[in-house]
């Protein structure tokens, strides 16, 4: 029995490398989900671009693009008829010093002979023709003229078997016939396996016989005549690209192979055998070529093949095609064509498709549609969350808020503890992380740091929360539209995480106002009807509050444009542009109403409009509110930022920011 073990070189990368990170991948598909983009479309946006340290797509569709370019650029198709006419210039010129060399010889034989050699054809392959019978003096011009032979030979066998040239450089007779014999049973085979006649045992006593000719060890036919098939059209293809001049050449050169028509014969057969079983191949393309470097039919026939990967890792890597996945990849023909550290590179871009689909971060909803998850959007928000906090700590000289409350009741959770928290630990869960981390440890220390856990803490006020955003065609256009939204997935995390007892809705407003969950919100499109409908938005709110009643009301408003549509009695939305006085009328009224429920009030006004600040300005000190006029990088921040200053209790009006007057520095400020 055979043995089949196989040893192949490591593909998998850097064994040392981390596993694949989630993280800057979630943020980038969040972000474009954000901006409207599909679940699906945004991981496969990310997959194109890559990430900060991981090339995409687009980077290895590139190489395979510049790698065709640079094949079509650097060769023509002329190698093997300029090393033809090289070897019979050199036989005619070694036969002229022979012939001068020799003075034994007859004057008239002699100058028969030079007027021979003076008179050949221009035509290579009519040259070989006529020399065919010649009878050569010099017995280096008569090796050099067999070597034509022997060359075209060989290349007209690489072209249909990769090596073939080479394996056959200074083959006897018995070599050729053990090839034309090789050739013969295979087109036998073929032939049977066309009329469905073969049969396992014929394969196998075939490879038995003839395996050495087959080096990548096809376990079948199908695989013998996928392998014989693919290069056999690249061979076509590279017969279509030449001239006809070239074509005449070779096809006349051929005959002289081997000094062996049934070389020739068996080849055509095999042929004819691959198209009829293989039309799929592309046997009819071609390509322009006209670089310096001339290849042989043998190599041409490779670079063809070449060609041919790479158009199809083209088509893999451009992943437009229905239900692409990466893992449609072909990371050998990848480590082929561009190295393996493309493969490597491909490969983590597969493991991190996988991953996003396999961790819970998208799934496909009842009509097939990618979404991002509750676990995915908790991931997302945390994000968010930890560059507010970055943000806010860098203006008050504090450290992450990773603290529920700043003093107040326990809230029964836990959370491993960070330098600088001062809520008090909790032994329970200590002790246990220490047993769990010595059981796979036991000389370890009883506890560590990393074990210790700290009881978390809520404010002992709790809060009504509305987040109005304003959803108009303005918010969109102006580049506000993913500031806005990962505002409101910051705020809603940080109020599911941290502040359970709180009660916050969402309500977007653009022509009209809806309340909507924080998967609504981020998934929706931009929205381009005209239309600030703040009185709506206010109504929502203070239905909000007044199921709260005993809760803090907090107001937080988002916001670039002035009030343009309101609600009629009879539901009805009404517009007007500029803002008509029934419409700020209507706003003013139910604004007044929220403050008389005891509304905290802050006002988020994005855009340097004067009108705008003017109206804001007024309605914050109708209700003793807060105006912030932040930059977009730092609404998070500032919407953040006022929700905790209201937990807190601060109360400066319009125009003081009470404690909070230090958060936003030089890049944000407080108006009034």
């Amino acid at each position: 029995m055979k043995d089949r073990t196989r040893f192949r070189r490591y593909e998998g990368g850097d064994p040392l490398a981390p596993p694949v990170d989630l993280a800057e991948a979630l943020d980038a598909i969040g972000e474009d989900v954000m901006a409207g983009y599909s679940p699906e479309r945004a991981m496969q946006e990310f997959l194109r671009r890559g990430g900060q340290d991981q090339r995409g797509l687009d980077d290895l569709a590139r190489r395979v693009a510049e790698r065709r370019r640079e094949l079509l650029q650097r060769h023509n198709l002329d190698g093997t008829l300029q090393e033809v006419k090289e070897l019979l210039d050199r036989a005619v010129l070694e036969e002229r010093k022979q012939l001068a060399r020799d003075a034994m010889m007859d004057d008239a034989d002699r100058s028969f002979r030079e007027m021979q050699l003076e008179n050949l054809p221009s035509s290579p392959a009519a040259a070989v023709s006529e020399l065919s019978s010649y009878d050569w003096q010099s017995r280096q011009a008569r090796e050099d003229y067999e070597r034509i032979k022997d060359l075209l030979g060989r290349e007209m066998l690489e072209q249909r078997f990769a090596g073939m040239k080479q394996a056959l450089e200074g083959a006897t007779d018995e070599d050729r016939a053990r090839v034309n014999e090789m050739l013969q049973d295979l087109n036998r085979l073929l032939d049977a396996h066309r009329r469905g006649e073969d049969t396992d045992e014929q394969f196998a006593d075939f490879m038995d016989k003839h395996g050495d000719f087959f080096p990548e060890g096809p376990s079948n036919v199908d695989e013998l005549l996928d392998s014989l098939a693919q290069r056999a059209a690249a061979a076509q293809r590279m017969r279509n690209s030449m001239t006809q001049e070239q074509r005449d050449e070779l096809d006349a050169l051929a005959a002289e192979a081997f000094g062996s028509p049934e070389l020739m014969d068996s080849l055509s057969q095999l042929d004819s055998n691959l198209q009829a079983l293989r039309p799929d191949e592309d046997w009819g393309g071609s390509e322009r070529m006209d670089g310096e470097e001339g290849l042989g039919l043998g190599d041409g026939t490779g670079v063809f093949q070449d060609l041919a990967d790479l158009d199809e890792l083209s088509d893999q890597l451009s992943q437009s095609y229905g239900g692409a996945r990466m893992d449609d990849l072909d990371l050998d023909k990848l480590a082929r064509q561009l190295g393996d550290q493309a493969a490597a590179d491909a490969r983590t871009l597969q493991q991190l498709e996988k991953a996003l689909r396999d961790s819970g971060t998208l799934k496909r909803d009842s009509s097939g549609q990618l979404r991002l998850t509750p676990k995915a959007m908790r991931q997302l928000g945390k994000a968010l969350l930890r560059d507010v906090a970055q943000r806010l700590s860098g203006r008050q000289g504090q450290r992450d808020m990773d603290r529920a409350g700043a003093a107040g009741e326990r809230s029964g959770a836990t959370r491993e503890w960070a330098f600088g928290d001062t809520e008090p630990w909790d032994v329970t869960r200590t002790v246990l992380n220490g047993v769990l981390r010595r059981a796979g440890d036991p000389g370890g220390p009883l506890v560590e740091i990393g074990d210790v856990e700290v009881q978390e803490t809520e404010a002992r006020t709790q809060a009504a929360v509305a987040l109005l955003v304003d959803t108009s065609f303005s918010m969109a256009m102006d580049g506000r539209w993913v500031p806005m939204k990962r505002t409101a997935l910051a705020l809603h995390t940080l109020i599911r995480s941290r502040f359970r007892g709180d009660h916050l809705q969402l309500i977007g407003f653009g022509r009209h106002a809806e309340v909507m969950d924080i998967e609504q919100l981020t998934a929706l499109d931009a929205m381009w009807d005209k239309g600030t409908n703040l009185h709506h938005a206010l109504l929502l709110a203070n239905r909000h509050f007044r199921k709260h009643p005993n809760a803090q009301p907090v107001l937080l408003i988002v916001t670039d444009g002035e009030p343009t549509s309101h609600l009629e009695p009879g539901g009805e939305v009404w517009f007007s542009y500029p803002p008509h006085p029934l419409t700020v009328a209507y706003a003013v009224r139910e604004l007044d109403n929220a403050g008389r429920l005891g509304a905290q009030t802050t006002f988020f006004r994005l855009g340097e409009d004067p009108g705008l600040a003017r109206f804001i300005e007024s309605m914050a000190r109708r209700v003793d509110g807060r105006v912030v006029a932040p930059e977009l990088d730092d609404l998070g921040a500032a919407v953040v930022g006022s929700y905790l200053g209201s937990r807190g209790g601060s109360s400066g009006g319009a125009g003081g920011s009470g404690d909070l007057g230090g958060w936003f520095g030089g890049r944000g400020f407080w108006v009034g």
